[in-house]
């Protein structure tokens, strides 16, 4: 008999674990959101590797660490992170990635921003040739929502406010969501250019600037490390 396949959660366990690896002793760590990475939140809740504590991008990781005992420091407390650690919604062979279906892009892209190392956590399907499978995120002003939707449709997409509840969606930073699918995303940086420098955009979910330097992939083998 064949070994019963790896569930989706499983693999997510897998490379959580596998990320501590990555950790520099005493040092900070950034840490990012998302159901991949509050399987590396658990692992490091047990670790053995001594840190100076960790920088959060959400409210939710936040309050996942601390519940565990974690020590969590506001970013301005910090002058650089050793190692960022998140998830990723997409990433591409070079490691950019797309990055938001959390709702927490723009404070993840800040975090990272500060980090010497991006290591990327993710199952295998999440590996793609070209950007633009999953719905792209872009944090925006509420009031510039109608005409940044505009702009994606006029360029082949099809945007939407992401919806909670019957309304949109707040972020964290207080702004709202618009999802937009039908893309190719085959240029990430000039595309992320380009996105940025719309009036009204807060963060386009295209991670080429801060882009992952590995990947940690989950894959029935076992965990496929990938560097850029």
């Amino acid at each position: 008999m064949s070994p019963t396949p790896l569930s989706q959660d499983e693999l997510k366990t897998q490379v959580g674990t596998a990320a501590l690896h990555y950790l520099v002793p005493n040092e900070w760590v950034g840490v990012g959101t998302g159901s991949t990475v509050n399987k590396f939140i658990d692992a490091l809740a047990s670790c053995k590797t001594p840190i100076k504590g960790a920088v959060s991008s959400s409210e939710a990781s936040t309050q996942r660490m601390k519940a565990l005992g974690i020590h969590v420091v506001d970013l301005q407390e910090v002058t650089r992170l050793a190692v960022y650690i998140d998830g990723a919604d997409e990433i591409d062979g070079h490691g950019c990635m797309v990055k938001g279906g959390g709702a927490a892009l723009t404070r993840e892209k800040i975090v990272a921003a500060q980090a010497d190392q991006f290591v990327c956590i993710a199952d295998a399907s999440k590996l793609v040739k070209v950007l633009g499978k999953f719905p792209l995120p872009v944090e925006v002003i509420p009031m510039a929502a109608p005409e940044i939707m505009r702009r994606f449709n006029a360029m082949g997409g099809q945007a939407h406010v992401r919806l909670k509840d019957g309304a949109p969606l707040l972020t964290d930073n207080g702004q709202h969501l618009v999802d937009v699918t039908g893309l190719q995303i085959t240029d990430p940086v000039s595309f992320e250019n380009q996105v940025s420098q719309w009036p009204g955009v807060v963060t386009v979910g295209v991670f080429a600037h801060q882009k992952a330097h590995v990947c940690l992939l989950g894959t029935e083998a076992g965990v496929q490390t990938l560097s850029f």
